[in-house]
Parts: structure tokens; sequence; C-alpha cells
């Protein structure tokens, strides 16, 4: 997952931000599960690795909206307001949806809906959390390495006392 995402956004750094999103995810999960008062089962593993899945297609989206705004020439923070401000919405309805749509099987009580109640506890509880991570944590770490790039191109400069460094900058870029 990790090398098709590197291929695809030319960056090894941008995937890990996308895939920092998974353990809070599954913390989210294993609160829902001890919120509900159940206990961690095979369904529920089950639950979480398509948990994975949603968690990682809500930062892709807003990542990918980032980095269409940079290739427009916005600075990085711009293009993270404008990526958040354009990506919002279907972040919040993919998290809805899906938690809603789980909602009726949480609160079944037959006995043969009895075992994927585990499987929606870890997905509707796990993306309810990711989302907030989504939202938050994930343009801050982009405008974080942003950050750590520049201070790399600045400390690159000083030390070979030329321009140089710039250009190794535009390619990392």
């Amino acid at each position: 997952m990790f090398g098709l995402m590197a291929i695809a956004f030319k960056s090894y750094l941008q995937p890990i931000i996308i895939m920092f999103t998974i353990p809070f995810g599954i913390f989210g999960a294993f609160a829902g599960h001890l919120i509900m008062g159940f206990d961690l089962s095979l369904m529920s593993i089950f639950g979480i690795v398509a948990l994975t899945g949603i968690v990682i297609n809500d930062s892709l989206i807003l990542i990918d909206a980032i980095n269409k705004f940079r290739d427009k020439g916005l600075s990085p923070f711009d293009a993270v307001v404008q990526g958040g401000c354009r990506r919002f919405r279907a972040i919040i309805l993919t998290s809805l949806t899906t938690f809603l749509g789980l909602f009726p099987m949480l609160m079944e009580t037959s006995v043969q809906a009895q075992f994927l109640i585990p499987m929606a506890i870890s997905l509707g509880f796990g993306v309810l959390f990711a989302t907030f991570i989504t939202l938050f944590l994930v343009p801050a770490l982009y405008l974080a390495i942003e950050d750590c790039k520049k201070l790399f191109v600045s400390l690159a400069n000083f030390l070979m006392g030329n321009d140089s460094a710039t250009a190794a900058y535009d390619e990392v870029v």
C-alpha cells in the first residue's frame, strides 16, 4: 500500500502522513468496544481491516486536493486551507453515512445479528474518531513536513554558501 501511494504521489513522505491516521482509527475501534461493552473478536478485526481502507481514503482525498492546489502555485498554508475546505464535506459525509448506516446494526438485539455487531462497532467508532484526526492532524503534518523541507534548504544554503541548495529544494518539492 505504501509503495503504491509513493508512486502515485511521487513522494515518500505523503504516504507516511496518510498512513499515520490508521492507528487513530484503530484506537477509535478499541474505544468503541469499551463504550459498547463488547470484547474484541475475529469480526472486530475484520471491521478494523475495513476501517483501514476508509481512513486511508479520507486522508488520501485530502492530500490529493492539497497537492492539486500546490500545483496551481499556492503556498503550502494556502493549499492546506483550500484543500481542507474543498474536501471537508466529502470527508464528513463519508464518515457520517458510514456511521449512520451501521447504527441500526449497533442497536440490533436479535440473536442472528450478534456476531456482526463487533464488526459494526469497529467500523463505526473507528471512522468517527479517525475523521477528526484526518481533518486536523493530516493538514498539520503536511505543513510540518513543508517547514522541515524549508529548514533543510536553509541549512544546505548556509553550509554550501551558494544557491545550489535552492535547486535541490525544487527537486524535493
